[in-house]
């Protein structure tokens, strides 16, 4: 309970743009079959994330979602906190990317606003990218102006670069508006915990439609 498809029907039809899951190897948030099931009624974008594993690659060969969103978690991380160093496996990316353009899938990678993984991510073919948003989160309360300061420039250089930006970790009521304004090249936005919570006191319907608000 809640029962995970119906919830995200729900969720489309509240308004959400889009159903984001991260199916990790013990399953603990969503498991094999979500996905599945999910990838059946699903209408708007289906985001899956995860470690580029044979198991993640074999799910997405089955499901096609719109988007494969590459994050650095290996199994028995608990969640996800740091980009991809897209140097480092910059030849091990690039023939993940190819695979999943093959299967006609949009790619993105999980980053931090660092100006040369981001030029590295854009030599490796990738569509997108999505900004880990931790550290603006944690320091937004304090220096909302110096927690967004790296962000803008990491946009100017992704669009530079030819790469579409979505953004990730995080994100609320609170610190969401801000984020937006600052960057408008932002494409989307990917908000899981936050909303649940605020669901507890506002109703998933209005939670959604106020999360809208603070984008538009």
């Amino acid at each position: 309970m809640p029962d995970v498809v119906q919830f995200a029907k729900d969720c489309e039809r509240f308004g959400a743009q889009g159903i984001t899951v991260h199916p990790r190897p013990d399953e603990r948030h969503i498991t094999t079959e979500d996905v599945f099931n999910l990838q059946k009624v699903v209408t708007t974008e289906f985001n899956i994330e995860g470690y580029p594993d044979s198991r993640y690659l074999e799910l997405i060969r089955a499901t096609r979602p719109a988007q494969a969103t590459l994050v650095p978690d290996p199994p028995g991380v608990l969640t996800s906190n740091a980009g991809w160093n897209t140097k480092k496996y910059k030849d091990f990316l690039k023939e993940i990317i190819q695979e999943i353009h093959s299967l006609n899938i949009r790619s993105s990678i999980f980053i931090e606003p660092d100006i040369d993984l981001i030029e590295y991510a854009a030599e490796i073919g990738v569509d997108r990218i999505e900004l880990y948003t931790g550290p603006y989160a944690e320091l937004y309360n304090r220096n909302k102006e110096k927690a967004i300061s790296p962000y803008i420039s990491a946009a100017e250089t992704a669009k530079k670069c030819g790469l579409e930006i979505n953004a990730g970790h995080d994100l609320n009521l609170y610190n969401l508006a801000y984020f937006k304004q600052n960057l408008c090249q932002l494409d989307e936005v990917s908000i899981g915990h936050a909303i649940i919570s605020d669901a507890l006191y506002f109703g998933i319907e209005n939670t959604i439609q106020q999360y809208l608000h603070k984008l538009r």
